[in-house]
This record gives C-alpha cells, sequence and structure tokens, in this order.
C-alpha cells in the first residue's frame, strides 16, 4: 500500500460540496469511481477541508491508500482522463504513510469574491456574489474583520447542523481588498465551522453598506448573538483556495495562492 497526495481544482456549481451524499453528485464520489475505474478496487479519499453545496476548490488537497503499480507522480495524468472537465487534478505525489491531508494541515485558507458593480458579468457570475444595491465601504469591512484575527469562539457564525464539539477556532488572517468592481476577502483559519465564511460574509456586507457598524458586528459574534446573524453569503462566491502544511509536499505548483488570475487582472 502506498499513500498519494492530489491537489484538486473544481468547478462546485454542479455538485452538492465535497463529501458523499446519498441523494445528490458530490465531488468525492466522481473522485473515487474514477479511482475504482484505475484500480479495479473501492478507494476512500480524504480532504483538507469539506466545501458546501456550490463552494469550489482552486487548491483542494486530498489523499488516499492504494495498492496499485502506478507511480504516485502518474495518477494526476491517469485520474484526469477519466474525471469531467469541472474537476482537474493538478498534481499528484505519494507521501509518507503518516502523512494526512486533514491533519497534517496547519491552517486553510478560502476566498469570498463580491462583484460590486452595478452591471453584471456573465464571464464570472458563477464565481463571484454580484452585490450591486450599494457602493460597499471595503476600509470599513476591514476594520470590522480585524477584531476576529486570533483564537475566538464564532458560535455566532456556525449554521445549525454542524457536529464539532466546539465553536472555538483560530483565525490565522483576515484581509480585504477592492480590486475595481471585486471585492476579495480572504480568511485564513486552522478550522472552519459549517457555514462561517458565507455568515461572516453576510455581516461583512451589511458593515460596508452600512447598516451595521464595526461595533455591532463585533458584539454579534463576541457576545454569541446568533438569532441576529441571519444573513449568509451564497455560495457560488465562496472558494477553497488551499491548504498549507509545514512541508510543501507538491512539487510543481510552489505558490500558496491557487486563485484564478485572471479573475483579478480582468479588473485591474
Amino acid at each position: 500500500m502506498k499513500r498519494v497526495a492530489l491537489l484538486v481544482q473544481y468547478d462546485g456549481s454542479s455538485y452538492s460540496g465535497w463529501q458523499r451524499q446519498k441523494n445528490a453528485t458530490a465531488v468525492q464520489e466522481i473522485l473515487e469511481r474514477a479511482l475504482f475505474k484505475i484500480t479495479n478496487h473501492a478507494v476512500t479519499t480524504f480532504a483538507a477541508g469539506r466545501t458546501d453545496a456550490g463552494v469550489h476548490a482552486s487548491g483542494q488537497v486530498v489523499h488516499f491508500d492504494v495498492d496499485c503499480v502506478i507511480p504516485g507522480n502518474r495518477f494526476s495524468d491517469v485520474l484526469n482522463s477519466f474525471l469531467p472537465s469541472t474537476i482537474r487534478i493538478l498534481e499528484s505525489v505519494e507521501v509518507k504513510d503518516g502523512w494526512h491531508a486533514c491533519y497534517s494541515a496547519i491552517y486553510r485558507h478560502y476566498r469570498y469574491v463580491i462583484n460590486n458593480s452595478k452591471l453584471p458579468n456573465l464571464f464570472i457570475d458563477n464565481w463571484v456574489w454580484h452585490r450591486y444595491q450599494k457602493n460597499l465601504d471595503e476600509v470599513l469591512m476591514s476594520i470590522a474583520s480585524k477584531s476576529m484575527e486570533g483564537e475566538h469562539d464564532f458560535f455566532a457564525f456556525q449554521k445549525s447542523g454542524s457536529n464539532r464539539k466546539t465553536s472555538i477556532t483560530k483565525i490565522k488572517n483576515i484581509d480585504i481588498k477592492r480590486v475595481e468592481d471585486l471585492i476579495l476577502i480572504d480568511i485564513k483559519a486552522t478550522g472552519f465551522l459549517y457555514g462561517m465564511v458565507r455568515l461572516i460574509v453576510g455581516q461583512l456586507v451589511l458593515v460596508g453598506e452600512k447598516k451595521i457598524s464595526p461595533e455591532i458586528f463585533k458584539d454579534r459574534w463576541v457576545n454569541k448573538k446568533k438569532n441576529d446573524v441571519k444573513e449568509s453569503a451564497p455560495a457560488k462566491g465562496l472558494c477553497f483556495v488551499n491548504a498549507v502544511y509545514e512541508k510543501n509536499v507538491f512539487k510543481k505548483i510552489n505558490n500558496n495562492d491557487f486563485f484564478p488570475v485572471f479573475l483579478i487582472k480582468g479588473f485591474s
């Protein structure tokens, strides 16, 4: 048996998320189905982070154990010939037995993109939230977000249905910037609660539209006022950018930011 790690990119528009579902099609199911065709036996995959229905990934990390003659670095090419165009393997490598896509990760990076233009853009609509009603104040949004950096209890930013034992997690960094009409919200954390990023973005947009102040924003999550946190940003604007490890196991791609550059350059 050998352990293989994959760097996976997918358009989540047509999927029910990463994890297998009973009555819907998930990315994990499609990937494991392709592995079965290659190896002729069931293979279980493990991801660095779960993504919900409609959420994308530009650098998801996955691992699996397999007894197969195919070298670890060849799985990317072989798998891509069996996968739909909405799922691509950027790289595959053989890793040590104790390495784990989820548990070996130091932190994970999500990016949310808002199109704040008055007009829609057909070419990026599947990957952004078109929030056009008001001009967002990204400076106010950034001021509000900085209070969340560090280890805190983010109970207010957790959707119901979570099976986590605690809502405490550590946000390493939050960066919010505007590139013309695009607002990029980058959040890096050791772990994310169920629906956490979309709930945070929903509240930050209220700050940006000056419907609530940064102080009210902070009061809602610090004092666990979950009932006041009602707005959740749509899934399509969210992307799992990548997971970061003590030692980078992937050799072809060294850049920690795998997000499509054309989205940013197109508005600069």
